[in-house]
């Protein structure tokens, strides 16, 4: 809808941006994105570690500006546009980031880089930042969910740059009339990802989180200096470009009383999100016997089916680390050699694991259209476990684990936060981090952040 070629959908938006307070926003949606937000500041400390972020690290730092937004995971510090890069960047190394299905991607971990950075830089306080990382996050989900994005793109490094320059506008302070430019030109600075790098296990494709921080600030920077973008920047991009439908009014259907950000899920295990569907019912069918007493050379064959998302992670040419948390098959073969799934269940060595290898080439992922019917709201999968004896086990999964529908305990995201920092900052700097995170709105400046704590 119009008026004189105005699209009245982003006059919506824009005000109810500014108008948006802390207070009015869903106690529900308030908590959950505190929780994404101290996820995410465990999840970019581990990835930080990983040698390609300590080579990337090392030699952006040599030329990045001086500044004092934290490069996490470092101990040092950055301009806010170069900490928002390197710290976007690693968010996604270990694929352990949240997401949302209805965006179709990661929005938490494209915006608190950029959101934070700027607080620290400025000095915001804990409650202007949740503000600006909640409605960055819910008006970004919405357009995501507003458009069908093509196959063949990476939904990373679409509309994150969106949700990082709203939430960068706010803590800048922005007018409905200058939030509603800053939809428009951050909507058309986006990258033109490939789903491909994920399949292939190419890592350039962790750029596209960092992409987002970064370009999601110079778009404020734009609008602050008089850039201009189109009448509809947003609906050219997702209905054209990326996508060839677009429904703008879905954008602010219901907003402010629906909250696409209380409708995320969290990560448990290192791997692409529609893996873990396959995981959980591997443990489903692992409940119907002595997982410690079944040995690997007793698998004849297993049998995968999963709705379309997840069936494209069939790949069995397994050779790095990286392009490992996109496999199913390797994610099962290497939880049913190792017992468990954690980091080392995925690193170089895991890959390299003959026995792992073999077992995998036994295990076969085909797409079940009838699962595809009830998505996204049920994330169906089948394992099907078939020994040389010939005996069965079956295991199922409707509902991923750490949905909102079947969400994690405060406990197992605690405990998340912990095995990811406390190898990083120590244990006990970890817990006093995780309880300061955990209250952020009550932090009154969010430059003291790293006064405190060696982050």
């Amino acid at each position: 809808m119009t008026s004189q070629n105005r699209p009245i959908y982003l006059d919506q938006a824009s005000e109810f941006l500014y108008a948006t307070t802390l207070d009015s926003i869903n106690a529900d949606a308030r908590a959950r994105a505190t929780s994404i937000f101290a996820d995410c500041i465990a999840v970019i400390a581990a990835g930080m570690q990983v040698k390609e972020m300590q080579s990337f690290y090392r030699a952006h730092s040599r030329t990045a500006a001086k500044g004092g937004a934290s490069i996490i995971g470092t101990g040092s510090s950055a301009a806010a546009l170069e900490a928002a890069l390197l710290n976007g960047t690693a968010g996604t190394w270990l694929e352990l980031d949240e997401g949302n299905l209805f965006a179709m991607g990661h929005p938490g971990i494209q915006i608190v880089p950029a959101a934070l950075a700027v607080a620290q830089e400025i000095g915001s306080s804990g409650a202007e930042l949740l503000r600006a990382v909640t409605l960055g996050y819910e008006l970004s989900a919405r357009i995501a969910r507003s458009a069908t994005l093509r196959i063949q793109v990476h939904p990373h490094g679409t509309y994150g740059v969106i949700g990082a320059a709203i939430a960068v506008g706010l803590l800048k302070k922005f007018n409905a009339t200058q939030l509603r430019e800053l939809l428009n030109v951050s909507a058309t600075m986006g990258l033109a990802t490939s789903r491909n790098t994920l399949l292939e296990g190419s890592t350039v494709r962790n750029i596209y989180t960092g992409h987002s921080a970064y370009m999601g600030q110079m778009a404020v920077k734009l609008v602050e200096t008089g850039f201009t973008g189109e009448k509809d920047g947003v609906g050219t991009t997702f209905g054209k470009v990326l996508s060839d439908t677009f429904d703008s009014q879905r954008v602010v259907a219901a907003l402010g009383s629906e909250w696409l950000i209380a409708q995320n899920y969290f990560k448990l295990h290192c791997t692409g999100r529609y893996v873990h569907s396959a995981i959980d019912a591997l443990e489903d069918a692992l409940t119907h016997t002595d997982v410690q007493a079944l040995n690997i050379a007793a698998i004849e064959r297993i049998e995968v089916k999963a709705y379309k998302f997840a069936a494209m992670l069939s790949g069995k040419n397994i050779t790095t680390s990286f392009g490992a948390r996109f496999s199913i098959p390797f994610a099962l073969a290497t939880i049913l050699y190792h017992k468990k799934s954690d980091l080392k269940a995925f690193d170089e060595e895991a890959v390299a694991n003959p026995d792992i290898q073999k077992l995998m080439q036994r295990i076969d992922v085909v797409e079940e259209p009838t699962f595809n019917l009830s998505y996204p709201a049920e994330q169906r999968c089948s394992v099907d476990i078939i020994l040389q004896n010939g005996t069965r086990v079956v295991g199922n999964c409707f509902v991923t684990k750490g949905e909102s529908a079947k969400p994690h305990t405060a406990a197992e995201l605690k405990n998340k936060f912990m095995n990811l920092g406390a190898p990083i900052w120590g244990q006990d700097q970890t817990i006093e981090l995780f309880k300061t995170l955990s209250s952020l709105e009550t932090i009154q400046n969010m430059s003291d952040l790293s006064k405190r704590f060696t982050l």
